[in-house]
C-alpha cells in the first residue's frame, strides 16, 4: 500500500538489452575521439608516441571514466527520486571541439615553439586544470541560464550540432565507400528507427557492427573497396599497466598555459552551454535532471583528468534522447565509464580503433545525429519552429568553415592567399562560425522572444550579443575565434558587429510600441 502523499516506488530497471547499442555507441564515439586526438599529436605535430599513448591518453580516458560513473550514479538517484524505472543516463565523453582547438591552437603550437615535449604536456595539463576550476566555478551561475533561456533555443543549438557535426560530417566519409557506408547505415536506421529484433537475441547494432565489419574486410580483400590508412601505428605500443597518478607537473607548464587562457576560457564555457542545452534535452526526452549536478560533474572530471595527465575536457555528450531510443539506461554509461578508464590505463584502445573501420561506426553517428535533431523540433510548440531552425545557421557555417580549410590545405593555399569577392566571403564566414555554440544560443532566444511579443527580453538578448561580440565571446575575427580587448587590435570588425547588435537592441525595444499580432503565452 502507498501511503498518501508519497510516491509509489518502481524497481529501477537499470540494466536493458538496450543498453548493448548505447554502450556501442557511445563507447565508440569516445573511442573514435582518443584516437583522433593522439594521431594529431604523433603524426601532424611528432609528439614522442610513448607519451601520448601512455600519459596523456590514459589521464584523457581518466576523465570519461570518472564523469561516466558519476553520471550512472545521478540515474540511480533520479529512478530513486522519481520511482520511475526507464531512467536514461546523461552520456559524457571526450569533447570533439576541444580536441581540435587544444590541439591545433595549444598543444601542437607550444611544442613546436619549445621543442619540449613534456613542457607542452605540462600546458595541456595545466590548461586542463584551470578549465576544470572555471567549470566548477560558474556552476551556479550557469545553471541558472535554464531559467532565462527558452527551450527553443537550447534545443534548437543542441539539434544543429547534432544534424551538422554529428550527422553530416560522418555522412562524408560513408560516401568515400558507399558500396558499405550506405548498406551500414540504412541497416542502423532500420533497426533503431522501426526497433527491429535480430534472430537469437542478437543487440541489433552489434549484430549490424559484426556484419558491416565483415562486409568491409571481404570487399577489401576482394578489391571492391579501397583498404583504409591506419592513422596510428599502435602495434609499436606495448599493451601494459598506466596507471593515471596525480601530480603537480601541471604547474611547470602554468606560465605558457596562461597565454592560452583566450582560447581554453571560451571552449570550457561552450561546454557548460553544451550541458546546459543536453540537460534540457533530457528534460525534453523525460529525464529531468539537476542542471547543477551534470555542470559539476563535467567540471570535475575535467580537472581530475588535467591532474594524472589529461589534456582534453570532457562533456556531457549529445544525444541523451537517442540513447534512451535505444533502450538505454543507466548500464551504459557504467560498460563506458569501465571500458574506456580501463582502455587508456592498459592500451588496447588503439588496437582496437584499427580493427574497427571506421567506415562501419559512424553510421551510429549519423543515427544519433538525427534523433537530436528531430527531437529539437517536436519537443517544442510549432510556433517555435523558425527560432529552432535559426540556430543552424552559425553551427552549418562552422561545418563549411571545416570543409574550406580542409579544401584550402589539399590545394596548397590558405585563406590568406584569398582575394575579392572571396576573401569578404571567408572572412564573413569566420564571424559567423566563431563562438557559434553561444551565437545559435543567443540568436534562437531572441527569436523566441520575438515571436512571444516579450520584446524587452529580445532587447536584452541583443545587448548580451553586442557585449558578446565587442570581446570576441561571438563573431571573433582572430584566428581560433580567440577572445581579445578590442583596443588592442588593428581589426575595427568588433566595433561594427557589437554596434550592430547594439542598433537591433534598440529597434526591438522601439517595436513593443507597435501595434501587433496577440501570440499566445510562452509555455
Amino acid at each position: 500500500m502507498v501511503t498518501p502523499g508519497t510516491r509509489a516506488v518502481t524497481r529501477y530497471a537499470w540494466a536493458r538489452p538496450g543498453d548493448v547499442s548505447a554502450f556501442l555507441g557511445l563507447m565508440f564515439d569516445n573511442v573514435a575521439q582518443l584516437i583522433v586526438f593522439s594521431t594529431i599529436l604523433i603524426q601532424v605535430f611528432g609528439y614522442p608516441a610513448d607519451l601520448v599513448l601512455t600519459k596523456m591518453l590514459p589521464g584523457t580516458a581518466f576523465g570519461v571514466l570518472v564523469g561516466d560513473l558519476i553520471y550512472t550514479w545521478l540515474a540511480f538517484r533520479l529512478a530513486r527520486r522519481t520511482g520511475r524505472s526507464d531512467v536514461t543516463a546523461m552520456p559524457l565523453g571526450i569533447d570533439t571541439v576541444s580536441l581540435f582547438g587544444l590541439t591545433f591552437g595549444a598543444l601542437g603550437p607550444v611544442y613546436k615553439q619549445t621543442g619540449d615535449p613534456i613542457l607542452a604536456w605540462q600546458v595541456g595539463m595545466a590548461l586542463m586544470v584551470m578549465m576544470g576550476v572555471f567549470k566548477i566555478g560558474i556552476t551556479w551561475l550557469a545553471a541558472r541560464l535554464r531559467d532565462f533561456v527558452p527551450p527553443a533555443a537550447m534545443l534548437g543549438t543542441i539539434g544543429a550540432i547534432g544534424v551538422c557535426l554529428i550527422a553530416f560530417m560522418p555522412m562524408l566519409k560513408l560516401f568515400a565507400s558507399p558500396l558499405v557506408g550506405l548498406v551500414s547505415l540504412f541497416l542502423i536506421l532500420l533497426v533503431l528507427l522501426r526497433g527491429l529484433r535480430l534472430p537469437g537475441g542478437v543487440p541489433p547494432v552489434l549484430g549490424v557492427v559484426v556484419f558491416s565489419t565483415v562486409a568491409f574486410y571481404s570487399l577489401r580483400g576482394l578489391g571492391v573497396v579501397p583498404g583504409e590508412e591506419q592513422a596510428l601505428a599502435a602495434a609499436s605500443v606495448s599493451i601494459g599497466w598506466t596507471w593515471p597518478i596525480p601530480t603537480l607537473g601541471f604547474l611547470g607548464g602554468l606560465d605558457i598555459a596562461i597565454d592560452y587562457l583566450p582560447l581554453a576560457i571560451p571552449l570550457a564555457f561552450a561546454t557548460i552551454i553544451g550541458g546546459i542545452d543536453n540537460t534540457e534535452s533530457a528534460n525534453a526526452a523525460g529525464d529531468a535532471y539537476d542542471t547543477r549536478s551534470i555542470l559539476l560533474t563535467e567540471g570535475v572530471s575535467t580537472l581530475l583528468a588535467g591532474l594524472v595527465g589529461g589534456v582534453i575536457q570532457t562533456t556531457p555528450y549529445i544525444g541523451h534522447p537517442a540513447y534512451k531510443r535505444m533502450g538505454g539506461r543507466a548500464a551504459y554509461t557504467l560498460a563506458t565509464a569501465l571500458f574506456v578508464g580501463l582502455g587508456g590505463m592498459l592500451g588496447y584502445l588503439s588496437w582496437l580503433v584499427h580493427a574497427l573501420p571506421e567506415i562501419v561506426v559512424v553510421p551510429i553517428l549519423v543515427f544519433i545525429g538525427l534523433e537530436i535533431g528531430g527531437n529539437a523540433f517536436i519537443a517544442v510548440p510549432k510556433r517555435y519552429a523558425a527560432a529552432v531552425a535559426a540556430c543552424f545557421l552559425p553551427v552549418l557555417a562552422d561545418v563549411i568553415l571545416i570543409l574550406g580549410n580542409q579544401f584550402l590545405g589539399g590545394a596548397g593555399v590558405s585563406a590568406a592567399d584569398l582575394g575579392g569577392p572571396a576573401a569578404s566571403s571567408w572572412k564573413a564566414l569566420e564571424l559567423l562560425a566563431a563562438g557559434f555554440v553561444f551565437s545559435a544560443m543567443l540568436l534562437g532566444s531572441a527569436l523566441a522572444f520575438v515571436i512571444d511579443g516579450r520584446f524587452g527580453a529580445a532587447a536584452t538578448t541583443f545587448w548580451i550579443a553586442a557585449v558578446a561580440s565587442f570581446f570576441g565571446v561571438i563573431h571573433s575575427p582572430l584566428p581560433g575565434g580567440a577572445t581579445f580587448l578590442p583596443w588592442q587590435i588593428a581589426d575595427p570588425t568588433p566595433y561594427a558587429t557589437a554596434g550592430g547588435y547594439a542598433l537591433v537592441a534598440v529597434l526591438v525595444w522601439g517595436a513593443s510600441f507597435l501595434p501587433g499580432e496577440s501570440s499566445p503565452p510562452t509555455p
